[in-house]
């Protein structure tokens, strides 16, 4: 009897976890898994119910949609769901089923049988209503690979000139009335560090760049006070420490993407910075989805793999009719391959 490990081939693995079954995690998986840009070399496992996967493989191609990937030529980690799902209509059971996907996949990179996960949307009401209590993905898969947390970093590269967006977050899903409490001297360093080892993947001396906090950056304490008391303090402190980088900031954030905007668009630009320290959550991912929506890839650094994601949500308002864009999944495709080379 042969004990051969189906996933051998782990430097070629890529685990995807299929998100929420009612929203178009499969759809644009099969879709990014058929195009023509695909990593070739890449050996693909989807953690999801095959019986699902291979449904709305059937109706994607009722709908005249011929590049997709097949189901029969996949490799599948099947996991089923019992009910019949319904599009656009989630609930505790495809919320369940999500979650449960996600640790399985999740348990193959612990385990070193891939190289990187990609991971489609979930529903985090629809895990809340199955009794799985997270923020979101971020914070589950930082559980469980026994860290603190996690970073959230937004990375786009432009089809136009191959300059690379970079927007980092200081904190990620915390309600705005408490981001001012999470945000420390020592957390802005962290998170700087951070931008600075990723964006030297790319680029062997980066420009970074930090957002207010206040409009306007406080406006010399008029409109806040936590730039002047110690915001500024600590990106004094931080520059010293690596002389260097270049680092500006903090810049007004209504400002602070203008050129970013310019230089993925393949505009003259002047100075831009390579990656960008956003203080918290929609201060940073307004700009990066109207600069890269559907270029975006969500990547997770501080685990002991690589993950990245689609920068869109379950889109449970168009699932089931097969128009759903696969740009950002191929991207996050793509971007857990580069990453990991």
């Amino acid at each position: 009897m042969s004990n051969k490990n189906p996933y051998s081939k782990a430097n070629q693995r890529v685990v995807i976890a299929m998100g929420d079954p009612a929203g178009i995690g499969i759809e644009v998986t099969l879709k990014a898994l058929g195009s023509l840009d695909y990593p070739a070399v890449m050996q693909p496992i989807l953690v999801g119910c095959r019986r699902n996967i291979e449904l709305v493989y059937k109706q994607l191609k009722s709908k005249g949609i011929k590049l997709l990937a097949n189901p029969a030529n996949l490799q599948i980690e099947d996991i089923p769901i019992e009910e019949n799902i319904n599009p656009g209509k989630p609930n505790a059971k495809t919320g369940d089923a999500s979650f449960r996907w996600l640790n399985k996949a999740t348990d193959l990179l612990l385990n070193k049988q891939a190289r990187a996960l990609v991971t489609a949307p979930i529903a985090k009401y629809a895990w809340h209503e199955a009794g799985h209590i997270y923020p979101g993905q971020t914070e589950l898969l930082a559980k469980l690979s026994g860290i603190s947390k996690a970073s959230m970093m937004f990375t786009a590269r432009s089809p136009k000139n191959g300059w690379r967006l970079n927007t980092l977050l200081a904190t990620t899903h915390t309600p705005l009335t408490k981001v001012s409490q999470e945000l420390t001297p020592k957390l802005i360093k962290n998170k700087l560090d951070i931008l600075l080892s990723f964006c030297k993947r790319f680029n062997k001396n980066p420009v970074l760049a930090v957002a207010g906090l206040n409009p306007h950056a406080g406006e010399q304490g008029n409109l806040g006070k936590e730039e002047i008391d110690w915001l500024i303090p600590t990106l004094k402190e931080w520059q010293l420490e690596h002389p260097s980088i270049k680092l500006e900031g903090p810049i007004p954030p209504d400002t602070c993407w203008i050129n970013s905007a310019k230089a993925f668009s393949g505009l003259p630009n002047g100075s831009t910075p390579n990656g960008i320290l956003a203080l918290y959550h929609d201060q940073g991912l307004i700009p990066v989805k109207l600069i890269a929506f559907e270029y975006a890839v969500n990547t997770t650094l501080g685990l002991p793999f690589i993950r990245t994601s689609p920068d869109h949500g379950t889109g449970f308002d168009i699932a089931g009719q097969g128009c759903a864009s696969s740009t950002s999944m191929l991207a996050a495709l793509q971007t857990a391959w580069e990453l990991t080379k």
